[in-house]
C-alpha cells in the first residue's frame, strides 16, 4: 500500500479534519512535524520516502518552512500537493499577479515599490483610498488601508523600522468599492468544489475568518466557476482557494492561496472539503 504524508507545523482543525478524512477513507497517513526533524540534503534523498511517503500533503503554516520542504521532496520523486512552483507563486503577492495577469486574468490595479518616495509615486498615479499589503504574509496581518499620503508616509516609516528586508517591497492595489464581503472558491484539481462568501468582522474592512470575518453560502456560478478554474490553472493547479471580489465592473481575483483554511466554507457550505481534497490525494497516488 502507498503511503501519504501530512507535513504540518501546526495541527489546527483543518489539519484534523484531513486525519478524520484520510482514515476513514482507508489511508496509511504519516503525520510530520517539520520542527522535530533534520533532513540530509547532500545524502540519498530516496530514502525521504520511507518517512513521508509517495505523495505528501504540504500544509506548514510558515511559507519559507513549506517551501523548502516542497524543493527538497521533490527532489526525492515525492509527489508533493501542492508542488514547489505552485507555493512559490502563491505564497509571495507579486508572483501570483504576474501569473494571474499573464493568463488574462482580472486583478485590481496593482503597482509595487521598494523606497517610500516610489510609494508615494505609485500613489499618485493609482489614487486614494489604495491597500498595501505585504508580498508575504497571510491573515489579513500588515495591510493598510491608506487614506492619503501622510498615512503612507507613516506607514513605510514603521516598516523601515521593523528591518524585514520583505517589508522593504511595497504592494499596492486600488481599494475596490464592493459590498462588505469577498468570495473564496476552493478549487481541487480540475473542479471548483465550494464557494461562500467572507463578510468583514465589526469595525472592519478585511474579510479573513481569522480575524473574525463570517462566511455565508454562496451561490458557484458558471461564471464564478469558470473565473476560479483558470485562476487556479494560472498558478499551476492543485488544492487551492480563489479569492475573489465583486467590483463595479465584475469578477476580480485578488489572491490564490496554496495552503488552504476551509473550517469556514465546510460551516458555510456544508460540502466534505477534507473529503474531497483526500479523493484528489489518492487520484494522485494512482499516477
Amino acid at each position: 500500500m502507498m503511503t501519504v504524508g501530512l507535513v504540518s507545523d501546526r495541527i489546527r482543525w483543518d489539519e484534523k479534519a484531513l486525519i478524520h478524512a484520510a482514515s476513514k477513507a482507508g489511508l496509511d497517513l504519516k503525520i510530520i512535524d517539520p520542527k522535530g526533524i533534520f533532513i540530509n540534503v547532500s545524502g540519498d534523498l530516496k530514502e525521504l520516502k520511507e518517512t513521508f511517503g509517495e505523495v505528501v500533503l504540504e500544509r506548514c503554516v510558515s511559507y519559507f518552512r513549506g517551501l523548502h520542504i516542497a524543493a527538497v521532496l521533490e527532489k526525492a520523486d515525492i509527489h508533493v500537493i501542492n508542488p514547489f512552483e505552485v507555493s512559490l507563486i502563491c505564497g509571495n503577492k507579486i508572483f501570483t499577479t504576474l501569473a494571474l495577469s499573464e493568463a488574462g486574468i482580472p486583478v485590481p490595479k496593482t503597482h509595487m515599490a521598494f523606497t517610500g518616495n516610489g510609494v508615494l509615486k505609485a500613489l499618485d498615479d493609482m489614487g486614494f483610498p489604495a491597500v498595501m499589503k505585504p508580498v508575504v504574509g497571510s491573515w489579513g496581518r500588515l495591510v493598510a488601508l491608506i487614506s492619503d499620503r501622510e498615512s503612507a508616509r507613516a506607514i513605510v516609516e514603521s516598516r523601515e523600522q521593523i528591518r524585514n528586508a520583505l517589508l522593504r517591497i511595497y504592494y499596492l492595489q486600488e481599494y475596490i468599492e464592493r459590498p462588505p464581503r469577498d468570495i473564496r472558491v476552493l478549487v481541487v484539481g480540475e473542479e471548483a468544489v465550494a464557494a461562500s462568501y467572507r463578510y468583514s468582522p465589526k469595525d472592519d474592512w478585511r474579510t479573513n475568518v481569522a480575524r473574525g470575518g463570517v462566511s455565508k453560502p454562496c451561490s458557484l456560478t458558471d461564471e464564478l466557476r469558470s473565473l476560479a478554474l483558470r485562476a487556479a490553472e494560472a498558478v499551476g493547479g492543485g488544492v487551492l482557494a480563489v479569492d475573489c471580489m465583486e467590483s463595479p465592473s465584475g469578477l476580480l481575483v485578488h489572491e490564490v492561496n496554496s495552503t488552504v483554511e476551509f473550517r469556514g466554507l465546510c460551516s458555510a457550505t456544508g460540502v466534505d472539503v477534507p473529503g474531497r481534497i483526500i479523493e484528489y490525494v489518492k487520484g494522485m497516488m494512482k499516477r
